[in-house]
């Protein structure tokens, strides 16, 4: 039986005999009390005491005392190693008033503790904590005091942690033990629920943060509290009727009976239902009916159609008083997994479908933005996010070695019309499958998705990134007589419990085991396939570093791409403020350093002198600069090439491969400065590539290469509608501005959401016709034009040779100069040659051009540059420096 404390509150009185004074309302029946902002930060022996920010973590706070300098600089990775290694506790005190102390129930709540705490209030141990992607709360009613009360939290090493829990788990390993050596970073991170790649990766740092990485509260309430308010879309094909399914977790102070209203008033919709409130904490599921006298416009992907919202209004009632009013938006968009036999080819398809339209994926990956998640602020997560669609992209994938993105970026995904990829945070490693490590997964996934169900962005569940692929082709040398353990575990997690639990909670979108998988054929393999990576089904990740890039037939004609691209480094501006002059050569410890991946830095250049002449400056600042340029134009062409292979391989199979309907690079963005796969630098500046990506994302695009020396164009459209287009194809001579000859195709009816072969012609007849050209002295730009003459899409071109090759090729001498308009500033060139590959870049001064990277095949040009701060054309004027690919010989 409950224990009732004297007095008795108000709101259990009224409650207990069935009436609530006129003026009571949902607002007075609870009260809420921050307890973010100013906390004191100690360590294990109290040598250091500071204060320290909620939100936030341990390094943030030492770095923001000046303990120590930016963990970014240089060497500080390692350098810092020991914060991870102690023990910390975060303390605060507050006072809760006498309203909230006679609340019927108060509550501790942490919406996010990274990751292994024990957390005290007045002395007395509230509970324990283990997993940094969980909410937890505590009931505290009865521990609040008159006065001050103290509230702590001691955090353990999450390095010493994860190192004893695989200490404890003594019957077989799980591995990966560690990560490279490369990596310089921590062991065991597959057995804390934390951000995987907080330990260090191939991309990153080791920074294993603690700390209080999301809000802390006192809730108090005399009635009810909602915790959570989901809603899925849910369409009757049959009936051609949408229902909304509103799911309202709720914490009741006792059980009585009410009424539930929900409404979405723009559609006529409402519903009221008498309920039953129990005691604690519960789901009540409730089912609105849309009235169908108006159309429901549905919320579509970038490119595709509006992203429009309704209002859902819900409130609760005990007898005529109002006890909860929540709005929330709501979204009407339906999305399937298509996995169907494929004519002429043995395998299985792999596409989403939206609102009933097949849609093809265009976008990349995405990882944590930060290595401190209380520094990523919601400027620079709408920078990246609106990059990203500036970039002709409509989908992202978040990947599961990070962190359950905030709910700011699935709202700016749902704002914004960009698909969400949604992994479950296990990647690269197997994991343990003891009770307690199930169970705190089981609530974290319920949590998850109870959160973030209601966003239209996100169109699936994965449960993990290449575990599957991992245990399929045996990266960590598991004897064949141990396989099958370690099969039981991959099916206990991720089938048994991830998989069914999503399933019950969210049945609007499809779900996947893994990623890569062959998806429907792994499951009848038993979950895990002989091959995952067989590209006549599922999705596939592929990386090549040693294989020609320019040559399209490494590539395989896979049904989704979810992972491809090669490493850059990234602008000299972005590591200039974390390095020092003895840092500035590609040779250096600095550089050594901060790669992650074993032989990247030599990779890059092998890769990059197969088809251009690496810099060779006698001044070793201009060739460490021209070294880093000519990283992001192989990387830019390297995956330009990949991702126009799998844009044109969208309409047909060859050899019973093809129909590839998703083209997602690895990866946007940067968790700090250093070389990367990423097309975003640490800070938001564009590399090549992402520049590189606007075009070869585009909605309607040309697409050129050769295939046993016959040049063809294919037209790549992601429209609605046909097209009647025709092909121009201009050469040039690498020598001359003036071009040599015009080719025109025929008119061809080009079908919205197809690619069609579009021009061909074998080279040699080509050039045969074209005056005195040569594959060496001749290159070729094209685009596609309707019968009126108006381009549509941007002009492509195409290299006959290498450009180390090229004949003709001569310094442009490149004059540039900065104006101001009304709409802000623009960039003059004037070029003497034909400059590929033609960069500008204005130093520290934040922005970014509207074309960038690009072949220069006129004498003029002009750019506009949008600046992210204050500036002016001479500030522009003095920082501005244009590199073209013989700037760098």
């Amino acid at each position: 039986m409950a224990q009732v404390r004297t007095p008795l509150s108000w709101g259990l009185l009224w409650l207990a005999v069935g009436v609530l004074p006129a003026l009571f309302s949902a607002e007075e029946q609870r009260l809420e009390l921050s307890l973010n902002g100013k906390w004191r930060l100690s360590n294990s022996n109290g040598s250091l005491l500071l204060p320290a920010e909620v939100p936030g973590c341990v390094h943030s706070a030492l770095r923001r005392q000046q303990y120590i300098q930016d963990p970014y600089f240089r060497f500080n990775d390692v350098s810092y190693r020991w914060i991870a290694l102690d023990n910390w506790t975060y303390t605060t005190t507050f006072t809760a008033s006498p309203q909230i102390r006679v609340k019927q129930k108060a509550l501790l709540v942490f919406d996010g503790v990274d990751t292994v705490a024990s957390i005290s209030l007045n002395g007395l141990v509230l509970g324990k904590t283990d997993n940094m992607f969980r909410r937890y709360d505590f009931s505290v009613r009865d521990l609040l005091k008159d006065g001050e009360n103290v509230l702590e939290v001691a955090f353990l090493s999450p390095v010493l942690y994860a190192a004893e829990r695989r200490r404890a788990h003594s019957s077989y390993a799980v591995p990966p033990e560690c990560p490279p050596d490369v990596q310089k970073g921590e062991c065991h991170v597959n057995f804390i629920r934390k951000e995987q790649s907080s330990f260090s990766w191939d991309w990153g740092p080791s920074f294993p943060t603690m700390g209080l990485w999301k809000g802390v509260r006192l809730e108090a309430f005399d009635i009810l509290q909602l915790i959570q308010l989901s809603s899925l879309p849910l369409y009757n094909r049959s009936s051609s009727q949408w229902r909304l399914q509103v799911e309202l977790l709720v914490d009741a102070a006792q059980s009585f009976h009410g009424k539930v209203e929900i409404s979405v008033s723009e559609l006529n919709s409402k519903r009221a239902a008498p309920t039953t409130f129990l005691q604690g904490q519960f789901n009540y599921t409730f089912t609105l009916n849309i009235n169908q006298i108006r159309e429901v416009k549905l919320w579509w992907p970038s490119g595709f159609g509006d992203q429009p919202a309704y209002l859902l209004t819900v409130r609760a009632f005990l007898g005529k008083f109002l006890i909860l009013h929540k709005k929330s938006k709501v979204f009407f968009r339906t999305v399937e997994l298509i996995q169907e036999p494929v004519g002429g080819s043995p395998g299985l398809s792999f596409y989403f479908r939206v609102n009933d339209r097949p849609v093809f994926l265009k976008g990349s990956n995405w990882i944590p933005a930060h290595s401190f998640q209380d520094q990523v602020t919601p400027a620079s997560l709408r920078n990246l996010l609106q990059s990203a669609v500036d970039a002709n992209m409509n989908a992202l994938r978040v990947w599961g070695g990070g962190v359950y993105e905030q709910d700011l970026f699935y709202d700016i995904c749902d704002e914004l019309g960009v698909m969400v990829w949604q992994d479950f945070m296990f990647a690269c490693a197997m994991y343990p499958t003891e009770d307690d490590f199930v169970q705190t997964v089981r609530e974290e996934v319920v949590q998850q998705v109870q959160r973030l169900k209601s966003h239209p962005s996100i169109i699936i569940w994965s449960g993990n990134n290449e575990n599957e692929a991992a245990l399929a082709t045996n990266w960590f040398n598991i004897p064949a007589s141990l396989k099958p353990t370690y099969v039981n575990d991959y099916v206990t997690l991720y089938v048994n419990n991830i998989r069914q639990i999503v399933q019950q909670e969210d049945p609007s979108r499809p779900f996947l085991v893994s990623s890569p998988t062959n998806g429907a054929e792994s499951e009848q393999e038993g979950w895990v396939a002989a091959n995952p990576y067989d590209p006549r089904y599922g999705d596939v990740h592929f990386y090549s570093y040693v294989l020609d890039c320019w040559d399209w037939k490494t590539f395989p004609r896979t049904r989704f791409a979810s992972e491809y691209g090669f490493q850059s480094w990234p602008s000299f501006s972005t590591l200039q403020p974390v390095s020092v002059q003895e840092d500035w050569s590609y040779s250096s410890n600095f550089s050594s350093h901060r790669q992650h991946h074993d032989d990247g830095n030599r990779q890059m250049l092998q890769q990059a002198a197969l088809h251009f002449i690496l810099p060779n400056s006698t001044f070793p600042l201009k060739r460490f600069t021209d070294t880093l340029y000519i990283t992001q134009v192989m990387q830019a062409e390297c995956v330009k090439t990949q991702t126009e292979f799998y844009r044109r391989s969208r309409s047909e199979i060859i050899e019973g491969k093809g129909h590839t309907m998703g083209a997602l690079y690895w990866q946007l963005n940067d968790i700090w400065q250093a070389p990367s796969w990423s097309s975003i630098a640490f800070g938001g500046k564009w590399k090549m590539l992402h520049h590189f990506a606007q075009n070869f994302f585009a909605a309607v695009l040309p697409v050129g290469f050769e295939d046993d020396d016959t040049l063809l164009v294919y037209a790549v459209s992601d429209l609605s509608h046909d097209l009647e287009l025709r092909a121009v194809v201009t050469v040039y001579s690498w020598a001359g501005l003036d071009s040599v000859c015009t080719l025109t195709s025929n008119p061809l009816l080009v079908s919205g959401g197809g690619a069609a072969v579009i021009y061909k012609q074998s080279v040699a007849a080509l050039l045969a016709g074209c005056g005195h050209c040569t594959r060496l002295t001749c290159l070729l730009t094209f685009h596609l034009q309707d019968e009126g003459g108006a381009q549509h899409g941007p002009t492509n071109r195409h290299f006959l040779c290498s450009p180390k090759d090229a004949v003709g090729l001569q310094r442009p001498n490149i004059t540039a100069k900065v104006h101001e308009d009304k709409s802000g500033f623009a960039v003059t060139l004037h070029s003497a040659a034909v400059a590929p590959f033609v960069w500008l870049d204005v130093g520290n001064v934040p922005g970014r051009f509207s074309s960038n990277g690009f072949l220069m095949v006129t004498r003029n040009a002009t750019v506009r540059f949008d600046a992210w701060r204050a500036t002016s054309v001479g500030e522009l004027s003095a920082s501005l420096t244009v590199t073209t690919l013989t700037d760098v010989y």
